[in-house]
This record gives structure tokens, C-alpha cells and sequence, in this order.
């Protein structure tokens, strides 16, 4: 399983018309696959829509993307309003669970880290050991590593009903003395990795997003 993590930065003041035409067109388009999740920030960059595709893998995806252009209605008439495009192809962390579908938030904090390259293993190794402690306060949506595009990443989604709620969840998480997941060198005392560089957004579902 991959995910393509699709994201948009919009003009000023058009995100409500683009969220109105990409649902126009979702219609139709999931008739060929289901998207995982339609997403606009709340806060941090502000003016982007996030999208998200499950493909069993990098041929479906091909296929599919094929078949919808051929449809005519795909994809949705926005490119007036699109400043800047990316994709990256995500690959779930073994231990991800399934990304979920329904009301589970409203709201869900999207943290991207840069890491320095071969860290991957090392970071796998410490969150599959600290994140028991993390799920028993709130579950996690999503861990991903990147696999196409802006490589050296990671991503993890957390969905929360309230920002108080976040605020309170992580504040519990920390007094655990166990999370944020971290290890040091046995014999150096050492952190075994730092980030490069962290990102947070909080983003907010539109109605026609299989998770809301």
C-alpha cells in the first residue's frame, strides 16, 4: 500500500471555491478509487489544500490517473487558482495502523520531520518502541515515510476533537518521560539522530472527505 500526499497552495481568499469544484468532480472521480482524505489548513501555511490517495501500488495508481483523465471530468477545472503543486509517495511505517475513516477528529495536526539520510531504521526502531505509551493517551492516523518526492522525510498525523484536547494529550505525553521517542548511543551517551528540520499544520476535513 502507498499513499499519494497531494498538496496545493491556493491564492488568497479562493479556497472555498476550490473546495466547492474539487467536490464537484470527487463524485464522479471515486467511482475509480476513494481518496483517504481532502484536507485545508487551519494553521501554519495557511491557503493549502492537502489530498490524500490509497493505491495498492505505483502501477494502479498509474492506471487509475490514466483512466480518470480519459473520463473528461478530471481533474477538477482549479488551475486558476493553484500557485504551486507537489506530490510525495508515502509508504506506511510497518507498524502504522490503518488510516481511519469517519468522524474522528475535526481536527488533525500533520507533523512532517526531516532527517539525515540512513536515520530511517533508527527512527522506525524508536517510535515502534515508544508509541504504545503515546497511543493509550490519543490514536495516531498515520506514519509514513517518504519514498518519491521530497525525500528524507516522515510524516505523522495525529486527529484530536478539540485544540484543547491537543494541547492536554501532549502535555501528558511529555510527563510521561517516554515520548517524544528518542535513544541515545549506549556508549557515547549520544542522541543515535537529530532532525533536520520539523513541520506542524493543523488542517480541517471538507465535507466530503472520507475522514472528517
Amino acid at each position: 500500500m502507498i499513499f499519494e500526499m497531494r498538496t496545493y497552495d491556493l491564492k488568497p481568499r479562493t479556497q472555498p471555491e476550490v473546495v466547492k469544484r474539487f467536490g464537484e468532480a470527487y463524485e464522479k472521480r471515486k467511482q475509480l478509487s476513494e481518496m483517504a482524505a481532502f484536507w485545508h489548513t487551519e494553521i501554519g501555511p495557511l491557503n493549502q489544500i492537502i489530498h490524500i490517495w490509497p493505491y495498492k501500488d505505483l502501477e494502479e495508481r498509474a492506471r487509475i490517473r490514466a483512466e480518470a483523465v480519459k473520463s473528461g471530468n478530471w481533474p477538477p477545472k482549479i488551475s486558476e487558482f493553484v500557485l504551486n503543486m507537489r506530490s510525495e509517495i508515502m509508504v506506511p511505517f510497518s507498524f502504522s495502523p490503518a488510516f481511519p475513516k469517519g468522524e474522528v477528529g475535526p481536527y488533525f495536526e500533520m507533523r512532517t520531520y526531516t532527517y539525515n539520510a540512513g536515520d530511517l531504521p533508527k527512527i522506525m526502531q524508536d517510535w515502534e518502541a515508544a508509541l504504545p505509551v503515546r497511543q493509550a493517551l490519543s490514536p495516531v492516523a498515520a506514519l509514513w515515510y517518504s519514498e518519491l518526492g521530497s525525500l528524507n522525510r516522515f510524516v505523522h498525523i495525529w486527529p484530536y476533537q478539540s485544540l484543547d484536547q491537543r494541547m492536554d494529550t501532549r502535555k501528558r505525553a511529555l510527563e510521561t518521560g517516554k515520548w517524544p521517542p528518542a535513544s541515545k548511543d549506549p556508549e557515547t551517551g549520544s542522541p543515535r539522530y537529530a532532525m533536520v528540520a520539523q513541520e506542524s499544520k493543523i488542517l480541517t476535513a471538507a465535507a466530503f472527505s472520507p475522514v472528517r
